[in-house]
């Protein structure tokens, strides 16, 4: 099929689908499919785990908290390039977005997590991160009688441990899907949830092979990818990739593949934050992924399609969180 009867096609089909709405078998065979809501079956340890993902004592400084890199008013990210941390440290990458995150094959960038459970832990003990040990962040839970109460009721033991606290932070995050995107509503058969130069965005997405990574529910999150496949990714940011969990030359800057589900409130993009727009990161991506360079009005119709892969964001009452009892270690901020 020639460049310009691709095209062709492509428009029309687009047109079509503006007037007539997409069929039900159509949006089966899409690339992408729908996100569709979490059903709660264990309401206490959620409860317990959103207590703990908003509480800033499991940090040494007694100020950082899961949220503060991963702020669910925010896209479930922070928009800065890397992260702050303990003692205003700079992070060495870009915080990936909470939401959706248990779509995603591993946790990290570099994979070296498993699961939401896994990657709970990490940045607790992480100096760079919340500066503080599991044995602190046990020990402060256990001097806060609410908590000790809580920890009981859900999991019938008095004894906290950080097993106990990083499932029941997974339990929470696992709860933060966003469903009913407009791009959800049409391909579940609402013509009128997107505007033909966002159906004609989605057919240039599809067309120029960005499916081929960002596909699934989560638009992303399913495979690790080199970044730089057609022309070297140039950064001064020191990470690896992959390379340095599996020690491959193979896996070297290969990355996993970032859900695009909410992608307008997640700026900036890429591992190192490097693109601060949309427009900026289609067309890195467009140029040294694929080899293809967007024009002005592609590139915007592009954007256009990403936008409506922004979902219902979380909703929920903030959690009170216990008071700290005379016992409770002092938090320690400037150390």
């Amino acid at each position: 099929m020639s460049k310009r009867v691709a095209v062709s096609f492509a428009a029309m089909l687009a047109a079509t689908v503006a007037t007539f709405g997409v069929p039900a078998f159509a949006a089966a065979n899409e690339p992408i499919q729908p996100i569709e809501a979490v059903k709660s079956n264990n309401p206490g340890l959620i409860e317990l785990g959103k207590k703990l993902y908003f509480d800033p004592r499991l940090s040494k400084s007694g100020f950082i908290s899961c949220n503060s890199c991963h702020n669910l008013s925010m896209g479930g990210t922070d928009n800065l390039k890397t992260s702050i941390g303990h003692n205003w440290q700079q992070g060495p990458i870009n915080s990936p977005t909470v939401l959706n995150s248990s779509l995603n094959v591993a946790q990290f960038w570099d994979g070296r997590a498993m699961t939401l459970q896994e990657q709970a832990g990490g940045p607790i003990a992480n100096p760079g991160e919340m500066g503080s040990t599991h044995a602190l962040a046990v020990e402060v839970l256990r001097s806060i009688p609410e908590y000790v109460q809580e920890f009981k009721d859900v999991f019938g033991e008095t004894k906290i441990t950080i097993d106990e606290v990083t499932k029941a932070i997974a339990a929470f995050e696992e709860t933060l899907v966003t469903p009913n995107s407009r791009f959800d509503k049409w391909l579940k058969g609402d013509k009128k949830a997107l505007t033909t130069a966002e159906l004609e965005g989605y057919e240039l997405f599809k067309d120029s092979g960005c499916t081929a990574c960002h596909n699934g529910s989560a638009v992303g999150g399913n495979t690790f990818q080199k970044m730089g496949v057609v022309e070297p990714y140039k950064t001064n940011n020191p990470a690896e990739g992959r390379f340095a969990v599996t020690k491959e030359e193979a896996d070297r800057f290969n990355f996993k593949v970032p859900t695009l589900r909410n992608v307008a409130l997640t700026y900036p993009y890429f591992h190192d934050g490097e693109a601060a727009t949309l427009a900026d990161a289609v067309d890195v991506m467009g140029r040294i992924q694929l080899g293809k360079k967007f024009s002005p009005d592609e590139n915007a119709k592009i954007v256009a399609f990403l936008k409506t892969l922004t979902g219902d964001q979380p909703s929920f009452a903030l959690p009170i969180l216990p008071p700290s009892t005379d016992q409770t270690p002092k938090p320690r901020p400037f150390d």
